[in-house]
């Protein structure tokens, strides 16, 4: 199968029956020198949007009624005869024509409500349909029709794979003819994820049915880690991940450092737009998405910027010439940003997959968000693994503040040691599943959990962050221990007492007594390093930044040797470190921006909230930026790419060191062995 093209674009075009004129202004040869010039290389393009409508003739669905011609193939056409790739998307989950027809298909939450976009019958938005009812038969066979309409389509993309704790008809008399007690929540939850995986396996074969090579992709927002049972329905991954969007600019380095792992070809998905889908008129800076395109390439990926096209069918001259800048630098990399694999040592057992939280959004893993964001900080390249992935790759693993070690983990991690590895834990990590101790010896004993909360620390000399001489308040609960064996990293100073409604003591929590606790802040040993606190929900939740270089500085010190990549980018840098084996070459990605918070406030008119948004508008270059590389095979040069241009190296106690004189947004520092 031909491998995912680095340049793609996502041209949405959910359109508004209502809206006249579609397609009227579509253009063969403005098509196609407008996606040459932005150097474009594949575009998904419509079959069937969320309105409902099809943008060519169907026996199954309906067309849409403004439309007067086979848009789709006059699309696919045009792209074919100047090599452009097109995927073809189809709405899943949601289908508002249908839900008009047929509102009995339409998922019902168990308090009896429509599940929807808008929040009232009385405002727009988009309708839930329900997979386990008919729905789903027609769903098929839209997909099958546009598949066998379509031949030459390079791949069908699925979109809003999810489906709720649904209470119509049909899902109500399945759970009670398969044992699901429809009064309960988990087996609701249980019965829905039985749903979504007939939902893949009928619509995969309906993609797959006039050919078995065709590519397929289900969206649903995110690959969720652990969830690997769905991608023997996937062909390739597509993470959406638009960082104006609501995702944030941390969002799309901690999707790829889990997916990256996954037998897959993967792109990143961004979009145009200021904000996020659905924005005509709306555009990014120029300095945006060169970044985000660069940060894509750096995290081992292709890339996708998300566009909406406008219903006359012309593509928006401004939004190409933004997307060509960006779409020229990620040409000129391409040949050191292919058949990469990650070389990181370090890697982050998966919260989200072994608690089986969702993810992203409210139900995210705060564990994962916050060691993830404090070690992008500090320019330490990681994986994600999750239960099933082999640790065997890696010196240092990390269990982030709530993974209690069962018999089977345990095992892993026993082999892990015995071979050498490094074990980073904090909070309940490391505890037996009953929380009564510690499952390893971490050179601490362990005395239960803190009662007094918010406690505080007072770290040893060598942990201990700028100017801090005294305790420092930690947002969290610790576990009790004293180090035997170990090395202590501070002192942990209880309050007085909590606060309540008893007593309490100024605006916030109460200080500390001035005599310390007994207990320690933390213990490191040989191969294991331990923090009382939860100290990366804590960073989630604050971004406490004293409390970081507490952190960072311990895991610093025990990591040692350890370190692969040393620079003295500012914390807004961030460093990735792919290899290409077979070029024999190690690809160093240095990437700086300045992100601004712009936006808020309320609504003048409809007194509703403003979303704030997090904006790049400059590029500004970082001079003299020094970098120690530890890497196991003899260099012989080191370049900067796509320059061309060979820079000085030392070899200094078996470490590379280098000067790259300047990096504005994106360089590549490459490593010839």
């Amino acid at each position: 199968m031909e491998k995912l093209r680095f340049r793609q674009v996502h041209l949405d075009f959910h359109t508004s029956p209502h809206i006249p004129g579609v397609g009227k202004m579509f253009d063969k040869k403005y098509w196609q020198d407008t996606l040459r010039q932005a150097h474009v290389d594949s575009i998904t393009c419509f079959s069937c949007c969320h309105h409902g409508w099809s943008y060519h003739p169907t026996k199954i669905g309906k067309m849409h009624p403004e439309l007067n011609f086979n848009l789709l193939r006059a699309q696919m056409d045009a792209c074919k005869e100047i090599n452009i790739n097109v995927p073809v998307y189809l709405t899943a989950g949601i289908n508002n024509m249908v839900a008009y027809e047929h509102p009995e298909w339409r998922e019902i939450g168990p308090e009896g409500g429509y599940p929807s976009w808008g929040t009232s019958p009385l405002k727009a938005g988009f309708h839930k349909l329900c997979l386990n009812s008919p729905y789903l038969d027609y769903l098929c066979d839209l997909i099958s029709e546009a598949a066998g309409m379509f031949p030459e389509a390079d791949g069908i993309f699925l979109d809003i794979i999810l489906q709720g704790q649904c209470c119509c008809r049909w899902c109500l008399e399945d759970m009670l003819r398969n044992g699901f007690n429809p009064e309960n929540k988990e087996e609701r939850i249980a019965f829905s994820k039985q749903v979504l995986m007939k939902y893949y396996r009928r619509t995969t074969e309906a993609a797959k049915a006039h050919d078995p090579k065709m590519r397929i992709f289900h969206n649903s927002g995110h690959i969720q880690c652990g969830n690997t049972e769905i991608l023997q329905y996937f062909s390739h991954l597509e993470l959406e991940s638009l960082p104006t969007g609501g995702w944030g600019y941390d969002h799309y380095p901690m999707s790829a450092a889990y997916c990256r792992n996954l037998p897959f070809d993967f792109l990143g998905m961004t979009g145009k737009f200021h904000n996020t889908w659905g924005e005509f008129g709306g555009f990014k800076h120029p300095s945006a998405l060169r970044y985000e395109c660069a940060a894509m390439l750096a995290q081992g990926s292709k890339c996708s910027v998300g566009d909406q096209l406008h219903p006359s069918g012309r593509l928006d001259a401004s939004t190409y010439k933004l997307i060509g800048s960006a779409y020229a630098e990620v040409a000129a990399k391409e040949a050191w940003c292919d058949n990469v694999t990650s070389a990181a040592n370090i890697a982050i057992y998966s919260n989200t997959a072994l608690n089986h939280a969702e993810g992203r959004g409210e139900n995210e893993s705060a564990a994962e968000v916050g060691v993830c964001r404090m070690l992008l900080e500090s320019h330490i390249h990681f994986d994600i693994i999750d239960d099933k992935m082999s640790m065997d790759k890696y010196k240092i693993l990390i269990l982030a503040d709530d993974i209690c070690i069962n018999e089977q983990l345990k095992a892993q991690l026993d082999a892990f040691l015995e071979k050498g590895g490094k074990l980073i834990m904090s909070g309940s990590s490391g505890l037996n599943p009953e929380k009564t101790d510690f499952v390893l010896d971490i050179g601490a004993s362990y005395h239960g959990c803190n009662e007094l909360s918010p406690d505080f620390v007072l770290p040893a000399a060598e942990c201990a962050p700028e100017i801090i001489s005294t305790p420092f308040v930690m947002y969290g609960v610790s576990q009790r221990i004293k180090a035997a064996g170990g090395k202590s990293l501070g002192q942990v100073f209880d309050p007085y007492f909590n606060r309540d409604f008893r007593h309490f003591c100024s605006h916030q929590h109460t200080p500390y007594k001035t005599e310390a606790s007994g207990f320690d802040s933390g213990v490191i040993s040989k191969n294991i390093l331990y923090f009382a606190h939860p100290v990366f929900s804590i960073y989630r939740g604050y971004g406490a930044v004293l409390m970081k270089q507490y952190v960072m500085k311990a895991i610093r010190s025990f990591m040692a040797d350890d370190m692969m990549v040393t620079t003295n980018l500012p914390s807004q840098g961030r460093v990735s470190l792919m290899r290409q084996e077979a070029e024999k070459r190690y690809v160093l990605h240095l990437l700086y921006v300045n992100t601004v918070i712009r936006g808020g406030g309320k609504n003048p008119l409809t007194g509703e909230p403003f979303n704030s948004v997090e904006v790049i508008e400059e590029l500004n270059p970082i001079n003299d930026v020094k970098v120690t590389i530890a890497v196991p095979e003899a260099v012989s040069k080191v370049t900067l790419e796509p320059q061309g241009r060979a820079i000085p190296f030392e070899n200094i106690n078996g470490k590379l060191s280098v000067v790259v004189d300047q990096v504005e947004c994106h360089q590549m520092v490459v490593l010839h062995y």
